[in-house]
């Protein structure tokens, strides 16, 4: 069975793991989903991830979830642009995720990265999801 929003996967494994207490999830590796955690790791979010490929042809990423204090670190992850609805933002509409202390990811043409990096680099692009 194909996946129609495999970044929205990403995302839910992710929020279940933590709900769940786990330390790490495993996830499907493609590119987009690479850099989108490159991006969750480069702002804090998670420990570290790892691409591994235990079956030949299907490679894995593993992920390692980050608590302080026994509480996530993440407190909410939720999809903006989905596959029925795509949600692009010009450089002066990117969104502030509660003022400034959650990130925006977004897909630009020089890549993906938070909306403080889209802001540095005055480039707009697709919203992926937001973290908080």
């Amino acid at each position: 069975m194909t996946m129609t929003d495999p970044l929205g996967d990403l995302l839910t494994r992710i929020r279940n793991g933590q709900r769940a207490g786990m330390s790490i999830v495993l996830s499907p590796a493609s590119n987009l989903r690479a850099n989108v955690l490159s991006v969750l790791k480069d702002e804090g979010y998670i420990r570290d991830y790892e691409r591994n490929e235990i079956i030949v042809g299907k490679p894995e990423l593993k992920i390692h979830l980050k608590y302080f204090e026994g509480a996530p670190v993440i407190r909410e992850i939720k999809r903006v642009s989905k596959p029925g609805r795509r949600v692009y933002s010009g450089i002066r509409d990117l969104p502030r995720i509660c003022n400034g202390l959650g990130i925006a990811i977004l897909s630009t043409p020089r890549g993906v990265m938070s909306d403080s990096q889209a802001r540095e680099k005055n480039v707009g692009g697709e919203v992926l999801c937001s973290v908080l």
